[in-house]
Parts: C-alpha cells; sequence; structure tokens
C-alpha cells in the first residue's frame, strides 16, 4: 500500500504554536535554497526532511518527540565551521555531550557506509553518532543557533 502524501500545511496544523513562526521562517530558507522537502507520518509524529544536492543528502529534519518538537542537523560540513560550535549554549552542548558516540569511528564496529562526526567544543574531544548528535529541542534560547547552524551547513554545502 503506498504511503499518503502529506503536505507542509498538514504538517504545519501540528507544529506548536510557540514554534510556528521559526518553522516557517527555516522552511522558506530551506526552500529558497534549493532544498527539497519530504513529510512523512511517524509514531511520534510528522517528519519533515530538507535534503539538498545530487545525490540529495539531508540536512535537517524535524521531529516530533514526547518533550515537543525536535531539530536534527545533519553537519556534514562543520569542518568549515568550528568557531560557530564553540558559541552554542550549555543547553545545546550538553545535548552534544549525552548523544551516542559513533561506534565506527570509536569502536569500528559499525557499517562503514556510517559517517559520524569527529570535531572539538573548546578543548573537549566529542566522536558523536550523525542520527542524534545534533538533535536540538526548539527552545527561545536554542532556536536562533540552529537557524544559525543550517545556514552554515547550506553554505559549506554549497562552497
Amino acid at each position: 500500500m503506498a504511503k499518503e502524501k502529506i503536505s507542509f500545511e498538514q504538517f504545519f496544523e501540528t507544529v506548536e504554536a510557540n514554534n510556528r513562526e521559526f518553522v516557517q521562517e527555516l522552511h522558506n530558507y530551506l526552500l529558497e535554497n534549493n532544498c527539497k522537502v519530504t513529510f512523512e507520518q511517524k509514531k511520534s509524529g510528522y517528519l519533515a526532511s530538507y535534503k539538498r544536492g545530487k545525490p540529495l543528502k539531508a540536512i535537517m529534519n524535524f521531529v516530533f518527540r514526547k518533550n515537543g518538537m525536535i531539530t536534527r542537523i545533519y553537519g556534514e560540513r562543520i569542518d568549515n565551521y568550528p568557531d560557530f560550535l564553540n558559541t552554542l549554549p550549555k543547553e545545546m552542548v550538553q545535548h552534544i555531550e549525552t548523544a551516542g558516540i559513533c561506534k565506527r569511528l570509536v569502536h569500528n564496529t559499525c557499517s562503514p557506509k556510517c559517517n559520524g562526526y569527529d570535531f572539538m567544543i573548546g578543548d573537549e574531544r566529542f566522536q558523536k553518532c550523525r542520527y542524534n548528535c545534533f538533535e536540538f529541542l526548539m527552545t527561545d534560547v536554542s532556536k536562533p543557533y540552529i537557524k544559525t547552524f543550517v545556514e552554515n551547513e547550506i553554505t559549506g554545502r554549497i562552497a
């Protein structure tokens, strides 16, 4: 059975009021920068996935969780903007600290196709899984950093 197509409007109806302006702004920015978007139904709600390039590679997702809406950023070009990572607020760095390690980088036990992230914030080295490393709850504190993070990633992929 084919999956039902979900529109932006259907997705947007489920976004909490305090996140709507931010989601709309980031959605518009990503579309203006040649990203393709798809929406899917998941157990916890809708998933919005933004991809760019040839072949298409994920830039970011909006995901619903029990504690609220999160943004997952795929920071494939973090080496292009290391200074930005040092500006992240404590709550975002704490999430990175608690994210799972990259088993391929640390133990060489994950799929060879999987590429985790190896980076520094301050004097601390992180080797984290690409699927939950940059997964941030959308808060008044995190939203401007999420936007800048996505902008840096788009710029890095264009360069």
